[in-house]
């Protein structure tokens, strides 16, 4: 049976990859930080779920930060493989927060490869990138020669631990890889993410719980894919023969208003966006109108341009495609919100 540490478990990403391993067969152990309330939403189906599942899936206190009870737990556990999704990652809250995000997405990965280059038994590492450590391109769509050109604290911190993954993979042999990862969202994205915003607040509003959504800049465009199938490309990268970095992209855009205009579509309301020189009609149905009011203080000091992955590498090496993007992702989550409120009503 192998054996898979997830830190970062009661994340988004971690609770959809703690499904797939377990199903896979492996013993499964995620790295929890220890707190007055539990924040484990995501996983309570798993830890609350039938005795197979129970019997191979471990929770461990510890932070990121913390290199001595890091290193204990790896030692303890002796995995074959490390996911490390853990960190800041809010790209907006990274301008009001740059130490924290600075520490947990750069010098906490540096922490986490010295310790596995002193273990005696190899393990195999995936290290969550990001897109925004392209920032600005030079063009696009960017594929894994990008050169690296962030716009925001929090890409500065990927791309230093991206380089670090690198420089030890060449220098020390060990198996490690970047995900250069795009946006990609869920039911179980967190709800200070926009996209989930959108779909919360369309639900809400559709029940009558919301009036007015509010929203920055409608014309930013990102390449937004849905996290299941991303976690599947993750577990695919420390399966292959040689490590290696890998773009994963859907290779679309989406801008922010066409996200919500199909996230209210799906709910049969319409839109109308109001604020910041904009006085724009979205799609109307026969229910009305709803305001989307776009508002200054949402705006980013600076702005990632147009992102958009080229994920041919792991699509032709892996044979990974994702199938779900934008408008249908949009749907797809204003549909799971409105059940989950209603169910709750």
């Amino acid at each position: 049976m192998k054996t898979a540490l997830i830190i970062g478990i009661s994340g988004q990403d971690g609770s959809y990859l703690a499904e797939y391993l377990l199903e896979a067969g492996y013993a499964v152990h995620g790295l929890v930080r220890r707190a007055s309330m539990f924040n484990r939403s995501r996983i309570d189906h798993l830890r609350l779920a039938t005795a197979e599942h129970q019997d191979r899936l471990f929770l461990h206190y510890g932070d990121l930060v913390d290199v001595t009870s890091l290193r204990r737990t790896l030692k303890k556990i002796a995995p074959h493989e490390v996911y490390h999704l853990a960190g800041q990652s809010h790209v907006g809250l990274s301008f009001e927060i740059p130490e924290v995000t600075c520490q947990e997405n750069g010098m906490a990965t540096l922490g986490l490869i010295e310790i596995l280059r002193d273990l005696d038994s190899p393990v195999r590492l995936y290290n969550a990138s990001s897109s925004e450590i392209f920032g600005a391109p030079p063009a696009s769509p960017q594929n894994e020669e990008t050169s690296m050109n962030p716009v925001n604290p929090y890409g500065c911190a990927k791309a230093f631990g991206t380089q670090l993954c690198r420089v030890y993979r060449q220098s020390y042999g060990l198996f490690v890889c970047n995900g250069i990862a795009y946006n990609h969202e869920s039911p179980r994205r967190g709800e200070n993410f926009v996209t989930r915003k959108i779909s919360l607040g369309a639900a809400r509003i559709k029940l009558g719980q919301q009036t007015v959504l509010e929203l920055g800049n409608l014309d930013a465009r990102r390449d937004w894919g849905y996290a299941p199938e991303y976690v599947n490309a993750m577990w695919l990268m420390l399966q292959a023969e040689t490590p290696r970095d890998y773009v994963l992209a859907t290779g679309g855009t989406c801008s922010i208003r066409d996200f919500a205009i199909a996230a209210f579509d799906e709910l049969r309301l319409g839109l109308r966006f109001e604020g910041r020189g904009v006085d724009e009609i979205g799609r109307r149905t026969d229910t009305g109108e709803v305001v989307v009011r776009v508002a200054a203080r949402y705006f980013r000091p600076a702005e990632s341009l147009e992102l958009v992955g080229d994920a041919s590498l792991v699509r032709q090496t892996l044979g990974w495609t994702p199938k779900i993007t934008g408008s249908g992702l949009a749907r797809l989550m204003a549909k799971a919100d409105f059940e989950l409120l209603a169910a709750d009503l």
